[in-house]
């Protein structure tokens, strides 16, 4: 019973591997020759911050030389229980500076939602909203790129996730590693193919007659995919726009790392759990595969969850038992083991070169599966607290402006 059980689990796992990679081959290519509009859609940049005082001036900076004229775009950075001087600078700065208090309810999702409220009710109104994370930079036509999509009919686009400290360490390294993955062969795949894409917490944009019809509601501990999945839900399809691009600060530490991805994966088995089924009953009802893919996508987090028990459980057959307790599926079919495991690995490096990574980050490919293989314990934790919901905050003590990535990439 429990062989077959896990023999099983093994199947459905290598099944979703090899629908994963499947998809990465619609990643090769990029469209171009997209249409071009002349800046016309005016927007509010929000820039959700909690104790942000280190980073937030090169943000304000960065946003206010955007590319794009300047009549057009008002920035508001949200200061979400701040007890430092983040409203302070931001008010220094020029730009609205809104103040939330509500120790209750803690998060950049409820910061967020009591955002747009307070915007609903200003005298001007914009065409979209525009959000990002405090220790964030935009490049300068952003926001053109965004004009260009909206005026196209998108309703909700995902800017191009990179990494703004990319060679600060190992960990920073796997995590650009990562992001250079899931643009080239998660999110351009499903742009291609005319998927939903799936939001990914900073560089997000909204139309706002989107916002004002279905509301915010994304208050978990992921609110980008909590979103992704409720526009899906009713059938709206998030875009990607990989030219413009979003830089992220990433932890430098393992422990600030894994208290980080702890939080993403307590987030996305609750939103697994709530929107897996519906998403796939309706996309079988509807014959709907973009609901279809969303589902599966929900359910990554259980990939993760069930691929490292039953990794450990055929290791321990094999290390202890003496490997003959368990059917492993590499055994009665090597080859497709062989060819979907070591296809996504190879894939890493030829996103990397695709989408032009500095010289110096391929050196950390050699512990990018120790990275891989940390996110087994922290899944599994995070299984067992799925429950809990309280924001974790991750602290950035430097300052990086554009012009220092462009020269240390130039270097």
């Amino acid at each position: 019973m429990l062989d077959s059980i896990m023999l099983g689990l093994q199947f459905t796992l290598i099944v979703v591997g090899a629908y994963q990679l499947g998809l990465t081959f619609f990643g090769w290519y990029r469209r171009k020759n997209k249409a071009q509009h002349a800046p016309q859609k005016t927007f509010a940049v929000l820039v959700a911050a909690h104790n942000e005082e280190q980073v937030i001036g090169a943000l304000i900076e960065n946003l206010k030389n955007l590319d794009y004229p300047k009549e057009l775009y008002d920035i508001f950075v949200i200061a979400d229980n701040c007890t430092d001087k983040t409203a302070q600078i931001a008010r220094d700065m020029g730009v609205y500076a809104c103040e939330r208090h509500n120790p209750n309810l803690r998060g950049k999702g409820y910061a967020i939602e009591w955002m747009l409220k307070e915007l609903w009710k200003m005298p001007r109104q914009y065409d979209a909203v525009v959000m990002f994370d405090a220790d964030n930079l935009a490049s300068p036509d952003y926001l053109r790129h965004m004009n260009n999509d909206l005026c196209e009919g998108s309703k909700v686009i995902q800017a191009y996730l990179d990494t703004k400290n990319p060679n600060d360490s190992w960990i920073t390294a796997s995590y650009a590693i990562s992001y250079f993955f899931s643009n080239r062969f998660w999110q351009l795949p499903r742009t291609n193919l005319k998927l939903a894409n799936f939001l990914g917490g900073t560089g997000m944009c909204f139309e706002t007659g989107l916002l004002k019809q279905i509301g915010w509601g994304a208050t978990s501990l992921v609110e980008d995919l909590e979103f992704s999945m409720r526009c899906v839900k009713l059938g709206v399809k998030p875009t990607f726009n990989p030219d413009a691009k979003v830089y992220d600060e990433k932890p430098l530490t393992f422990r600030a790392s894994a208290r980080q991805r702890l939080r993403w994966m307590q987030g996305h088995f609750d939103v697994c759990r709530r929107y897996f089924f519906v998403l796939l009953w309706q996309g079988i009802k509807e014959r709907n595969w973009t609901k279809i893919d969303a589902a599966i996508y929900s359910a990554n987090v259980y990939n993760f969850f069930l691929g490292s028990i039953v990794t450990m459980a055929v290791w321990f057959d094999n290390i202890v038992l003496g490997g003959s307790h368990l059917t492993k599926l590499y055994e009665v079919s090597p080859t497709l083991f062989n060819v979907v495991t070591i296809s996504i690995y190879v894939l890493l490096p030829i996103s990397m070169i695709m989408d032009k990574a500095s010289l110096k980050t391929y050196k950390y490919l050699i512990l990018y599966p120790v990275f891989m293989f940390s996110w087994w314990p922290i899944t599994i934790y995070a299984f067992f607290t799925q429950n809990n919901k309280q924001w974790s905050h991750t602290e950035h003590t430097r300052v990086i402006r554009l012009e220092d990535m462009h020269s240390k990439q130039a270097g």
